[in-house]
């Protein structure tokens, strides 16, 4: 296939701080004059940063590599990882068109990005949002038909819930990835035989879609400061040899500090509050001392419950009594977790449970199989 750099160039481009910090440590992996080893893995930041490779982008990773231009542009056409063109501003996705997944659905899913995105792929939809493209095996041929968005998989999937996922991602929306058929990870459709103590019984979703959901925004665009640089490699060595090596002891415990002050996020977010719909009344302590486990509603963790109870919700009635311009204003407000209630329907939960009901999901809460005890 003829793969050729997009006639519209931006004039120039350049690393985010962080991420040029990032991509000059990558180079002190390699000896002395083998600088140009690190040309995929800069490549693939600069992806990761604007979404697709522009000339500017490769000519500018070759001159700090010392390489020349065609060298670079060898790398970066001959690997169809690397986006010669622009892709969706929020999402560009990948829908598996192999063996697996083509025998039980994939010509439903491209047909859906035909439909809702663009009618042939690597072509933008109209509003700029998203673009799609046909792509070799993932590998989650257990779970086909399958696609991959931005860093998650959303598997099992149907041409119905995929048409759904484009929606919620084009109005803002982040849906939780993984299997979207009930399954935990990779299990039987017919239900587990043997090892069925696993960590289903101790989290709500499998070890990648439960990351996923605790980051809770997968699709941003990468900008270096979404984790620590670590340099383990430069351990013993005289920090000295490169001027990249020097910032790096300060980056790591700089960086590290956000995901510890979260707390501290949450009330900044209640201070300068998002204007769309209306702030719900909320409750300065739980009445009698006594707030309701509001981890019985799904979608709602641990991280989640105090989100919420920093905000006055202790209590299932507060939730089942929010209009829809109220439900509106708390997806907008939680941090991190934004459009969660929209999403699991917390107000249809939450009137049940303050009912005396019971869901399916409580009951597993209840029983000690969602969360540790």
């Amino acid at each position: 296939m003829l793969r050729r750099l997009h006639h519209e160039q931006p004039e120039s481009f350049a690393f985010t701080p962080p991420n040029q910090q990032w991509a000059e440590l990558q180079m002190t992996k390699f000896p002395e004059g083998r600088q140009a080893s690190a040309i995929i893995p800069l490549l693939w930041r600069a992806q990761e940063q604007e979404g697709w490779l522009s000339r500017p982008a490769i000519e500018h990773i070759a001159d700090m590599l010392g390489m020349p231009y065609i060298r670079a542009l060898e790398v970066a056409t001959f690997y169809f990882m690397f986006q010669l063109q622009p892709v969706g501003s929020v999402a560009h996705i990948q829908v598996c068109g192999t063996t697996s997944c083509m025998i039980c659905g994939a010509e439903d899913l491209i047909a859906v990005c035909k439909e809702k995105i663009a009618a042939n792929a690597h072509e933008l939809s109209e509003d700029g949002k998203l673009s799609w493209e046909e792509v070799e095996c993932l590998g989650a041929c257990a779970n086909a038909p399958m696609a991959q968005i931005g860093k998650d998989y959303y598997e099992d999937l149907t041409a119905k819930r995929f048409g759904e996922i484009i929606d919620e991602l084009r109005a803002g929306k982040v849906p939780v990835p993984g299997p979207q058929n009930g399954r935990y990870a990779a299990e039987p459709l017919s239900g587990l035989t043997s090892l069925t103590e696993h960590e289903s019984g101790k989290k709500q979703y499998n070890a990648s879609a439960q990351l996923a959901v605790d980051l809770g925004e997968t699709v941003k665009r990468i900008d270096g400061t979404e984790v620590p640089i670590l340099t383990p490699w430069l351990k013993g060595r005289d920090k000295s040899a490169t001027k990249a090596e020097a910032p790096a002891p300060k980056a790591e415990p700089k960086k590290a500090e956000p995901k510890k002050a979260a707390p501290k996020k949450a009330k900044a977010a209640e201070a300068a509050p998002a204007t769309e719909g209306t702030k719900p009344s909320g409750l300065e302590t739980a009445r009698g001392g006594q707030a309701d486990d509001l981890k019985q509603i799904k979608g709602v963790g641990p991280k989640l419950e105090a989100l919420l109870n920093s905000m006055g919700y202790y209590h299932f009635d507060q939730i089942a009594e929010w209009t829809a311009e109220e439900v509106a204003w708390v997806d907008q407000n939680l941090v991190g977790f934004k459009g969660r209630v929209s999403r699991d329907a917390w107000v249809d939960q939450a009137k049940v449970l303050a009912a005396g009901g019971e869901t399916e999901f409580s009951s597993r809460v209840k029983d000690g199989g969602v969360y540790e005890k």
